[in-house]
């Protein structure tokens, strides 16, 4: 443990990081291996652009695997790889993983990759995944991943956007009832583009009807077949790059027009996860951590991939889902199977499984003796389906906050400093470097309690986007220009007196009620309270006499009888006592399911759009389109 990390009290770290950044953050900079290690930890020349260790040179994937197996680390475990819908899982020491990585990144150098060079990476949760990402932080080039589930529009418009020579794919993607053919939407995508890409390499899987041959004849590029262009090639080293040289692209969910890519370096990312994996997860060397999420997205970027492997620890890589493959006890057998000390999931997760299993009774029939904490991410960790999944395993629930543009928690418990009393609904307090303000909309800070836009002050920490893709412009109308000084999260939420961050939802999610601004995230809260419900989202309609109103669309729980009436008396009664006569609560409609992207937001935007009667556009992200569809009749009818 570094010194930076030494401290018993968080807030005494905490302190350090905000007043002595400079000397904060290079001591965390010396818990890596540099090339040449930075004089300076932030470069504010080009402010409100800002740049982390300027003057320092080494390589993310030599710290991720080189440095552990040259300390003698080589035969411990990296990466399992756990297939719950091929039934297939293996394992790879630091050492097989380096080797798998070298040729890759030599098979790579074969087609002209180099530093610098952007290489598309398309692909299910596999390890040659991870072996690509890696392989291409290795020769310094740029890894643009995109979710799986993504379609040909959506993945020709990040080719244009990150002009990528190389793609990198597989045959295709194995769900629980369905197998998803990769190679048409590939052929399509290069067909799309305006960009032309020069290579394909496809990584072959059996029982897919379309093979690289035939995707190949519709496009101008080369195929190749990874198996063979891995075994034929000689392993690469790692290519000494600049700390500020991009590792990789990543675009947000939900983009619509022009992609907005959140680029992020090599430097900075490598300091912040390896400080992060160690404070805020308590995980380190022969440790095993299960992010249960997606190489495609921010969260298997940083908690999959890149922070395990710094940390010297053993990441697991599951290709399943937390409920049907084979049912709602998949994560703990693999916490039985695995011994895995840390869990890190998503609330939709938690609460499919608590759907599934409402009284946890798969838990018991495996040892889960060996988890510490399980961690919750990606959206808000509503506080009944925080205690519900704390009483069944019995470990502390960890909430935390972050973003795609940030890499990593903004706002967390932590637990390897010092393990803070728990608030339900909050994600406990900032993390080191994050200085966070609730603003109103002037800009001006609010006092402790009350609603507001939480915004950050600048510079954000190390292994935070230092712009997007091409469009520095763009970066700074997007984040800095809404207050002076400040990143906007676009979030809204409050700050307690003791410091603790309630985050509410989205600064659009939040609704006038007779000229009282309400949190759709509190009433969402005080509404999944209620036994019978499994999930909800409320948004606000259109109102001509209160401007707007809040409404409840809630997904019951398997086994409930109640009936709609009765359960929109009891709710109606539980908010009004809970919040108060303020939210005029009072409308409900039981629905199959809630519209969501494939990271398991809510579109609460697009339900309130359809509502109101206004044009909307499907996000391309969606989850299941036909889930809107079943919904148009419930929500034209305004309730």
């Amino acid at each position: 443990m570094s010194a930076t990390q030494s401290s018993n009290s968080y807030r005494d770290t905490y302190r350090k990081s905000i007043t002595a950044p400079e000397d904060f953050w290079l001591d965390a900079a010396a818990g890596l291996e540099w090339d040449t290690f930075p004089g300076t930890a932030v470069d504010d020349s080009a402010a409100p652009l800002y740049r982390w260790f300027p003057d320092g040179k080494l390589n993310i994937t030599h710290n991720a695997l080189d440095r552990h197996v040259a300390a003698g680390r080589g035969d411990q475990t990296a990466l399992i790889y756990d297939s719950a819908v091929t039934e297939d899982s293996r394992t790879y020491t630091y050492t097989q993983l380096l080797d798998e990585v070298s040729r890759a990144a030599g098979a790579l150098k074969t087609l002209g990759v180099s530093s610098g060079d952007r290489v598309l990476i398309y692909m299910p949760m596999i390890p040659q995944a991870v072996i690509a990402m890696l392989a291409c932080a290795r020769l310094g080039a740029v890894h643009s991943v995109v979710f799986g589930g993504f379609a040909a529009r959506e993945i020709a418009a990040r080719i244009d956007d990150a002009a990528p020579d190389t793609v990198l794919t597989a045959t295709g993607g194995i769900e629980p009832t369905r197998r998803i053919e990769y190679l048409p939407k590939v052929a399509e995508a290069l067909q799309r583009a305006h960009h032309r890409v020069r290579d394909v390499v496809v990584v072959h899987r059996e029982g897919f009807e379309t093979s690289a041959a035939e995707a190949a004849e519709q496009t101008e590029a080369t195929w190749h077949d990874w198996a063979s262009l891995t075994t034929q090639a000689g392993p690469s080293d790692a290519v000494s790059v600049a700390a500020t040289h991009p590792l990789y692209v990543l675009y947000t969910s939900g983009t619509t027009g022009k992609p907005k890519g959140v680029v992020r370096d090599q430097g900075g990312t490598a300091v912040a996860l390896h400080w992060s994996m160690r404070a805020i997860f308590d995980v380190g060397p022969g440790q095993t951590l299960l992010t249960a999420s997606d190489v495609g997205w921010v969260v298997g970027h940083s908690y999959i991939v890149y922070a395990p492997l710094l940390a010297g620890a053993t990441s697991v890589l599951y290709e399943g889902k937390p409920i049907g493959t084979p049912d709602a006890g998949a994560f703990w057998r693999m916490v039985q199977q695995h011994g895995i000390s840390s869990l890190f999931t998503a609330p939709t997760a938690l609460r499919a499984i608590r759907k599934a299993d409402p009284e946890a009774s798969k838990v018991a029939e495996y040892d889960i003796s060996s988890l510490k904490y399980l961690f919750s991410a990606g959206e808000r960790l509503d506080p009944e389906t925080q205690r519900w999944i704390g009483e069944a395993l019995q470990v502390p629930v960890i909430d935390n906050w972050w973003q795609t543009e940030t890499g990593w928690p903004i706002a967390a418990n932590p637990v390897g400093i010092e393990q803070l009393p728990v608030k339900a609904g909050s994600a406990t307090l900032p993390m080191v470097g994050y200085d966070i303000a609730v603003l109103d909309p002037l800009g001006e800070p609010l006092p402790a309690g009350q609603e507001g836009n939480i915004a950050i002050k600048l510079p954000l920490p190390p292994g935070t986007l230092y712009s997007l893709w091409g469009d520095d412009a763009r970066y700074v109308e997007s984040y800095l220009s809404a207050f002076e000084g400040y990143y906007a999260t676009g979030d809204s939420g409050y700050v307690d007196q003791h410091g603790y961050i309630f985050v509410m939802g989205r600064t659009d999610d939040v609704i006038n009620v007779s000229g009282h601004r309400l949190s759709t995230g509190e009433i969402e809260a005080a509404v999944a309270e209620h036994p019978a419900v499994a999930e909800c989202a409320v948004i606000g309609l259109a109102d001509e006499l209160k401007g707007q109103r809040p409404a409840g669309f809630l997904v019951l729980k398997s086994g409930a009888t109640i009936t709609e009436d009765q359960l929109r008396q009891e709710l109606v009664a539980h908010v009004r006592s809970s919040i108060g006569p303020v939210a005029d609560f009072k409308e409900v409609a039981v629905v199959p399911a809630l519209p969501k992207t494939r990271s398991g937001k809510i579109l609460r935007k697009t339900m309130r759009q359809i509502a109101d009667g206004k044009d909307y556009t499907v996000p391309s992200t969606i989850e299941d389109a036909g889930v809107i569809e079943d919904l148009l009749p419930v929500l034209r009818r305004n309730l």
